[in-house]
């Protein structure tokens, strides 16, 4: 018994010095990242998984932190030389001092990577964004008045026919979508099955009707349509020196949505409701830190109606946070603090901080993405959903009241309002919406590593469990609308 006693002794000792180990490989890694000494941070990680003893989740979180290091040099791709030449092609009569000079004032997102500074692969546009009196210095001019008209004419034709005929569904479309994505040639070795998932319409009341007309090749399974992150899963063979196309042809049935809220009618959510419970707490990048209850704070103050809780929160992200294109989602600790901390970020980032907020406030929030399709803006998309007793669950995109404030600029103010307005509550039909949550697993699973962690938009792609990274394949969707069937013009 003694024995026994000493090699359990042992045995408990040997684990917590390898626990132990492995907490100080992390932060010896994470140290030195932060330091930017990213070849020492490898040669660490790499030591770490020569253990061979590792627990495979064990082992998978350390894979996942090495391979995170080559996704931040792909986003971090340009020298400084680079930037200036792309800086010189787009904004008129740039000069090197005042270049150095936004340098200094931090106006691009860089990082020191094994002794060089090198910057985002998007810093050009994102100058635009945060800095909108160089507008007018941009060699390459837009005319954004057609598209910002439409999209005012949208709103206004939803919202007039929800009052109208008091409901919240109204005018639907019929898209016909075509979605091809495609892993480049020698993505994977000859040979070798890549397995892919396709986003494709999961069911909401205002989206409906999901028909799939053809799929090359054909489809391995379909999630169901209810499936939080909704998926076609494919199978091919790679061919040497040729790509490997997946191809998806599906119609589906998208509603105008405007909620006619009366704030003095909404109540408390019910805390012990089991379906609201997942939404009220904290989850990956939804965390109540410090700096977020300080902030809620300051923006809710002392307000104790859900509804003007959550339009404040809204408010206020539209008014102080500009918009920029991301790093990938996968290379950030806490997107919701990242938002908060620079007062910027794109779609989801918004999206995540306003359901952190939300979410602090008793108000249950949940994530809500796939594609905006409007015409001539078609793009990847990430927004909201609020839950309001006894309205339920409806849409809020905080995006679309930074753009309506902040850069639809030939709009008058009352324009501007009305459109933000309109996206608290309401939503258009040119969405596709694959996923009602965010950070969810695929089915059937992924055996190697997600190239989104958080989102499903662009596809998903592998070999033998190994990961295609989005620089190794392409994707596109393509939307047209169609006439609606008979039996359409209606909720199922």
């Amino acid at each position: 018994m003694k024995r026994f006693h000493a090699l359990v002794i042992s045995f408990s000792l040997c684990a917590a010095a390898n626990c132990f180990a492995q907490t100080e490989f992390r932060e010896t890694a994470a140290a030195l990242e932060t330091q930017g000494k990213f070849k020492e941070t490898v040669a660490v990680l790499t030591n770490a998984l020569a253990n061979k003893s590792l627990a495979t989740a064990k082992r998978k979180e350390l894979e996942f932190e090495l391979d995170r290091l080559d996704r931040i040099r792909k986003d971090y791709k340009l020298t400084k030389e680079a930037l200036f030449k792309a800086l010189k092609e787009s904004v008129k009569d740039v000069t090197e001092s005042e270049f150095e000079g936004w340098i200094a004032e931090g106006r691009f997102d860089s990082r020191e990577i094994d002794g060089e500074r090198r910057f985002m692969g998007s810093s050009v546009s994102n100058l635009y964004f945060r800095h909108a009196e160089l507008e007018r210095r941009g060699l390459k001019p837009k005319h954004p008045e057609a598209f910002e008209a439409a999209v005012l004419a949208a709103c206004q034709a939803i919202q007039q026919a929800t009052l109208a005929e008091k409901k919240p569904y109204v005018l639907p479309k019929r898209f016909r979508t075509t979605m091809i994505v495609t892993a480049k040639a020698d993505a994977a070795p000859a040979g070798q099955v890549i397995r892919a998932w396709l986003p494709i319409p999961r069911h909401y009341p205002f989206q409906t009707d999901f028909q799939l007309r053809s799929a090359s090749p054909p489809t391995s399974d379909i999630n169901s349509r209810e499936s939080v992150i909704r998926a076609a899963y494919l199978e091919k063979a790679a061919r040497k020196g040729k790509p490997t196309e997946f191809k998806l042809e599906y119609d589906y049935t998208a509603w105008g949505v405007k909620f006619d809220v009366k704030p003095e009618e909404v109540r408390p959510c019910d805390a012990n409701d089991a379906a609201l419970a997942p939404f009220l707490g904290e989850a990956p990048h939804v965390v109540f830190t410090p700096e977020i209850r300080a902030l809620s704070a300051e923006v809710v103050g002392a307000e104790t109606n859900d509804f003007r809780k959550a339009k404040k929160c809204f408010d206020w992200i539209a008014d102080q946070i500009k918009y920029s294109f991301a790093t990938e989602y996968s290379t950030i600790r806490n997107i919701s603090d990242y938002c908060r901390t620079k007062r910027y970020g794109d779609c989801g980032q918004e999206a995540l901080l306003f359901i952190t907020l939300c979410r602090l406030n008793g108000i249950p929030a949940r994530w809500q993405s796939g594609w905006k399709t409007f015409p001539s803006g078609k793009d990847i998309h990430d927004w909201t959903e609020i839950h309001l007793a006894p309205y339920g669950w409806m849409p809020v995109d905080p995006y679309m009241g930074i753009w309506a404030m902040r850069y639809a600029r030939t709009l008058t103010p009352a324009e501007q309002r009305e459109i933000r307005d309109f996206y608290f509550g309401g939503l258009d039909q040119w969405r596709m919406i694959a996923n009602g949550d965010h950070s969810q697993e695929l089915s059937p699973p992924k055996r190697g590593l997600r190239s989104d962690t958080v989102d499903f938009q662009r596809g998903e792609m592998e070999w033998d469990g190994h990961n295609i990274y989005f620089d190794k394949y392409s994707y596109d969707l393509q939307v047209k609308e169609v006439k609606l069937p008979k039996q359409d013009g209606r909720i199922e």
